[in-house]
């Protein structure tokens, strides 16, 4: 008589494995493509996908004597040109000078910290039309070229490593509250173009893009709407064009 013998019977090591159940080819992809993609988001965020540009200046950064200074000023207008790829933050300051010697100098400003946390990708410098005045030419005008470089070699040391564009300043047509011509075109823009040249840096000759546009300046001063959306333009063209095409010759 033949004994039937259960599974329970059989000694453990001699048993049948348990049947495994399988996964279905098609959930195993889904989970795998599922993985994929948070890898990806977390390597390439979308924060790091967007230039970051720090406009430093002075109020006609800032967009002083324009209407609706928040969306007419130069930055915003920027802003608008380079489309969501871009964040494109305003750090005039009315009175700003370069010099560190000047009546109001952008390095004690709150502007100057908040640009370098900014963290920037690009700088934009536009500053000197202040620093014309006789209070802060005549008192450390011959310091304009080292406060110049020291101020590019600190944003050009920030974790960001930014590139950094030098502006010509705005024409001036008309001496206002000490702000001149004179010195704009004789001791401020020869001074940036020798930096420029030095330190192999583009420029960006608002002077040129707004002279002989003396009804964008109703103050004789600050550009309108008008003007600065022509700075914006023209920053806009420095920006996407090759940077040795913007590096000052050597006649200039």
């Amino acid at each position: 008589m033949i004994q039937n013998w259960r599974q329970s019977s059989i000694p453990k090591n001699l048993r049948a494995p348990a049947k495994t159940a399988l996964i279905p080819a098609e959930t195993t992809m889904k989970h795998l493509f599922s993985s994929v993609l948070i890898l990806l988001s977390a390597t390439f965020s979308p924060a790091e996908s967007i230039t970051r540009i720090a406009c430093v200046g002075d109020s006609i950064t800032f967009g002083a004597a324009n209407a609706d200074r928040a969306k007419n000023c130069y930055p915003a207008e920027l802003g608008r040109l380079l489309g969501k790829e871009y964040t494109v933050r305003n750090f005039g300051v009315n009175g700003a000078t370069l010099l560190k010697k000047g009546d109001r100098p952008y390095w004690k400003l709150k502007a100057f910290k908040d640009a370098t946390a900014f963290g920037p990708n690009i700088v934009i410098i536009k500053l000197g039309t202040n620093d014309t005045k006789p209070q802060n030419w005549n008192k450390a005008g011959n310091e304009f070229e080292v406060d110049l470089r020291a101020l590019i070699d600190h944003f050009q040391k920030q974790p960001s490593k930014p590139a950094i564009y030098l502006c010509l300043p705005v024409p001036v047509y008309q001496d206002r509250w000490g702000i001149n011509e004179k010195t704009v075109s004789e001791g401020v823009i020869p001074v940036i173009k020798k930096i420029a040249k030095a330190k192999k840096l583009p420029v960006i000759d608002l002077h040129k893009a707004l002279s002989d546009h003396p009804e964008m300046f109703p103050d004789k001063i600050h550009p309108n709407a008008a003007g600065a959306k022509r700075m914006a333009k023209t920053i806009l063209a420095a920006l996407r064009a090759p940077k040795k095409s913007q590096q000052p010759k050597s006649n200039d």
